[in-house]
């Protein structure tokens, strides 16, 4: 059973959802604190069904896709251009309840099924703070835009917002899973003219070629350091260095 929506959440439909690696780790629990039983999924697209009280810019009807970083807009956070962990919807993993009274819209015969990243997409139906909903172009293909949700939004906009590339510079990234993809991608649409994709996977090369990246590096060839092989092919180093794979040793 899922609730209906309370002040400032909105109940979405939805249609299409992703399986991302980080839904993965947290159904396995390692290293985390699990939380059970809960709803993962955070890559969706859907359909607005219903409106609490006070939400203003979405309607019954509207296409959505559900965001994890979520922005109540009125913070110091959400008002700077150099960060976007607002005060009130930033990433908890731990928290599976709604942010207004501390209590999940899900339950079965009466007891909570908690909620994930408070999105909870790998359900027909889910409910979720307006601020973690963006509006999307309803002729847009919820199957294809669903990944926007997550990885791609992800890379590209740490590419273009943070790291921001000047045209013509050099850029290696490191990891060439969906999230490095998209950061190759913001990269290219940045003006680089070199961006060197750095992985372990050498079967990820050609796929990569796609996204704008023209020089690969598999660490695994060298006996060397990887960041001295990238030193010596760009005299000296590259301008931007973008670190995709999540590992703190990379």
């Amino acid at each position: 059973e899922v609730a209906p929506p309370k002040a400032m959440e909105v109940r979405v439909k939805i249609l299409y959802t992703s399986l991302c690696h980080t839904d993965v780790c947290f159904w396995e629990a390692k290293g985390q604190t699990p939380v059970f039983p809960r709803i993962f999924g955070h890559e969706a697209g859907g359909v607005v069904e219903s409106v609490g009280e006070g939400v203003t810019g979405l309607a019954p009807g509207d296409h959505v896709l559900p965001i994890f970083t979520g922005e109540c807009g009125e913070c110091a956070h959400c008002k700077s251009q150099e960060s976007n962990m607002c005060d009130l919807l930033r990433i908890n993993t731990d928290r599976g309840v709604m942010i207004g009274d501390g209590q999940s819209r899900f339950s079965i015969n009466g007891k909570p099924i908690y909620h994930f990243l408070g999105t909870s997409t790998f359900s027909e139906y889910t409910v979720i703070h307006v601020g973690c909903l963006a509006k999307i172009n309803p002729s847009a293909p919820l199957d294809k835009v669903c990944v926007v949700s997550c990885g791609i939004s992800t890379g590209y906009g740490a590419t273009v917002n943070v790291a921001r590339p000047p045209k013509g510079s050099t850029v290696a990234v490191f990891g060439l899973g969906a999230v490095g993809l998209a950061a190759a991608e913001g990269a290219r649409a940045s003006g680089a003219s070199r961006i060197i994709g750095v992985d372990l996977n050498p079967s990820r090369f050609e796929g990569a070629k796609k996204f704008g990246v023209n020089e690969f590096v598999n660490p695994a060839d060298h006996k060397k350091p990887v960041q001295e092989v990238l030193a010596e092919m760009t005299n000296g180093g590259v301008d931007r260095s973008i670190e995709c794979t999540g590992n703190i040793n990379a």
